[in-house]
């Protein structure tokens, strides 16, 4: 059976025993018994023995599924968990609010009456409902910030995508043109270490564009 296997951040690769032409389509399975159907690119590696051959292919979902559509689906998710949070944050402060009236006037809790029992479990009801309240608002500020996080990456191209060589080629000319007239002083440096950041983000593109060569181009 056709396997996931990691290749580089961002990046599954199929794990085959069967050689397979680009454009094929294969069945890949999860390590949990799913199921998917996906379109073979390159051959990006190969490894094992003759008898128990395994060979490497960049691979797309067949149904157009990528990490972008993944990322919207997670953004889609936690902004309902976040909704839900704040639902149930927003119906514990109104029930907090049980024998408003009554507390407002600060009636101290009347030892020995009759009274006592009641006055001292709606404040404790209450002060529980509060405490509800601030754990749901703490909830849904989790799941919005994880939310910014995957709104990010659902607009984010990466090594996953074929797009990803045009992309980073782009971005590696224009690095290289900023680096260059860097040098030659054409920009004027912002601290003592700006020539040497330039540099790195070439290289940096550089490793990107070969990554993304083997596995489209």
């Amino acid at each position: 059976m056709n396997k996931y296997k990691k290749y580089c951040a961002n990046v599954f690769i199929a794990e085959c025993e069967e050689e397979h032409e680009k454009g094929s389509i294969i069945i890949i399975e999860t390590k949990y018994g799913k199921e998917n159907e996906h379109i073979v690119h390159n051959l990006v590696g190969y490894s094992g023995t003759k008898e128990n051959p395994k060979h490497y292919y960049s691979i797309t979902r067949a149904d157009g599924f990528d990490n972008q559509e993944r990322a919207k689906d997670k953004v889609e998710k936690l902004n309902g968990y976040a909704d839900n949070a704040e639902k149930r944050r927003d119906n514990f402060m109104e029930k907090s609010k049980e024998g408003k009236d009554f507390l407002a006037l600060g009636e101290p809790i009347k030892v020995g009456h009759h009274s006592e029992k009641r006055h001292r479990a709606l404040l404790e009801r209450n002060s529980n409902r509060m405490s509800n309240a601030i754990d749901e608002m703490e909830k849904a500020a989790v799941y919005r910030e994880r939310t910014a996080y995957w709104e990010k990456m659902a607009n984010k191209i990466d090594l996953s995508m074929p797009e990803s060589l045009e992309f980073f080629e782009a971005q590696l000319k224009d690095a290289e043109e900023y680096h260059g007239m860097m040098k030659s002083g054409e920009i004027k440096k912002d601290h003592s270490y700006s020539l040497v950041y330039a540099k790195k983000r070439v290289n940096e593109l550089k490793k990107k564009c070969e990554i993304a060569a083997l596995l489209w181009r």
